[in-house]
């Protein structure tokens, strides 16, 4: 067999990235204008480099282990556009890999890429249904970590701007140059990079100005300080990002705000409150819900590959040791702090600590009540964990079945957005800063006897985390996107 050139590659290479070159404008009208947004095997492509979707296409082939290429996608993603879509997301890559199986299938005398398209979105064709009835004003309450990946999120799902807008952000009274400072840590990060966009800062207004969109900086001391009506914000959906209140007395001090209507707490709540890991137990939220909260990270990270697991395997018992990087409220070097361990410098030691997310699962999972026991340590690394589950089955299997079933879940389920996967053999927890799924299962650390196995997913804590509030944001807002595929 004749070996191909390093011509033959580098010019497969150009023909491919001019074809994404052409792709994009394509993508970014359909988003900004007629809020359609596409995907590759739930990648959003909006809003990204050349070299991004790319990379998107080359996890398709690798992972789905097909021959999608750009040179499939352009033809399909230009038949779609040519149809009259609205308020849509639409998955390129599996509409792609459906009519390259239509061609398998047909051969020769197969329909053409425009008729295929059509008659697959036939039901997407001139049908133009606003998601929401009215744009959904958004409030971040507190600006930290969390709080500035949410706004990133938010705006750069802002598209036409008749579903969703981030409206204000709510923080503690500062010193002067205080704007200036918080805009600073929004448009650089240490771990994610810079804000992929424009911002500047309207002192006068005490605003941001993020892509065009107006963020009112709202300084206070409490919720009830706060008047959103005097902002021109109503039924506001609060993101409270802060932790200081759990439990939901302290957290319907946001409903006494005027201009307020509900509350998303980022952290697991305390009482009576629901705790969602959005594709879990999501069915629980209620229209007439005010206040409900979206657990922890590492809780909303192992709970869909638990859920899974348990339903095709048996889960008899196991534990889950989660190795987490550090958070803000350990310190830098040895200083007092309430909690054991904590205290001890957090970029020089591993720290032993307790995690609640073993028996937070159950809250979502409740047939693994009283099944899962769980620990954490805290290691030097700024951003990205590893939960490593060890779990005894009700039945055996072996590594190839579980890898297998694993990765049919993250490629064609409705789990797709919530559970990925990696058969790297060189993977290492930098890799996944930025990725948008609570959990990426590593295929080549799988280890199985009998009924016994070790799982070890990773997890980006931070920005995979935010992923899944938006989600949920989405949910409690009420907003319903026409999609495709229908259904998984």
């Amino acid at each position: 067999m004749e070996r191909p050139s390093v011509e033959d590659y580098f010019a497969d290479w150009k023909q491919r990235e001019a074809l994404v070159q052409e792709m994009i404008p394509v993508i970014g009208r359909l988003f900004s204008q007629r809020n359609v947004g596409i995907y590759i095997y739930g990648r959003p492509l909006h809003n990204r480099s050349v070299t991004f979707i790319m990379k998107s296409h080359r996890f398709v082939r690798q992972v789905e282990r097909n021959e999608m290429s750009e040179f499939e996608t352009h033809p399909v993603l230009i038949a779609m556009a040519k149809l009259d879509l609205w308020n849509a997301q639409i998955d390129l890559g599996k509409l792609t890999v459906s009519y390259m199986g239509h061609l398998d299938e047909q051969g020769e005398g197969a329909s053409s890429v425009d008729d295929f398209v059509r008659q697959e979105m036939t039901y997407l064709d001139g049908v133009n249904e606003k998601p929401i009835e009215k744009s959904q004003d958004i409030v971040l309450y507190g600006f930290g970590r969390i709080g500035r990946l949410m706004a990133r999120l938010l705006i750069e799902r802002t598209s036409t701007g008749d579903v969703m807008r981030l409206r204000a952000i709510v923080i503690r009274p500062g010193e002067e140059g205080d704007l200036d400072k918080r805009a600073s840590l929004f448009a650089s990060d240490s771990v994610h990079g810079a804000f992929q966009g424009t911002l500047r800062v309207d002192e006068e207004s005490k605003c941001l100005v993020a892509n065009g969109n107006v963020i009112q900086v709202i300084y206070a001391n409490s919720p009830e300080e706060v008047n959103y009506n005097d902002y021109d914000i109503d039924d506001a959906l609060v993101i409270d990002n802060t932790g200081q209140w759990r439990d939901e007395e302290g957290l319907s001090l946001h409903l006494k705000s005027k201009g307020a209507a509900k509350v998303i707490l980022t952290a697991p709540g305390k009482g009576s409150l629901k705790n969602i890991v959005y594709g879990i137990n999501d069915d629980q939220m209620s229209p007439d819900d005010k206040i409900i909260t979206a657990a922890s990270c590492t809780t909303n990270a192992i709970a869909p590959v638990l859920k899974v697991v348990n339903d095709k395997f048996g889960i008899e018992h196991g534990h889950v040791e989660t190795v987490h990087a550090y958070t803000n409220d350990q310190n830098l070097i040895d200083n007092y702090h309430k909690g054991s361990r904590r205290g001890r410098s957090a970029a020089l030691n591993m720290v032993l600590t307790e995690t609640g997310a073993a028996k937070a699962v159950v809250k979502a999972i409740p047939e693994l009540e009283g099944k899962l026991t769980g620990n954490a340590v805290r290691v030097p690394i700024p951003n990205v964990s590893m939960a490593i589950m060890n779990l005894s089955l009700s039945m055996p299997t072996s590594k190839v079945e579980l890898n297998e079933f694993l990765r049919d879940i993250a490629l064609h389920s409705n789990l797709q957005n919530q559970i990925s996967y990696t058969q790297s053999p060189d993977a290492v927890s930098s890799d996944f800063v930025g990725t948008r799924e609570a959990g990426i299962v590593d295929a080549n650390a799988t280890i199985v006897r009998d009924n016994h196995c070790v799982l070890y997913l990773w997890y980006d804590n931070e920005f995979g985390y935010c992923c899944q509030v938006a989600r949920m944001v989405y949910k409690m807002a009420g907003v319903k996107f026409q999609v495709y595929p229908q259904d998984e």
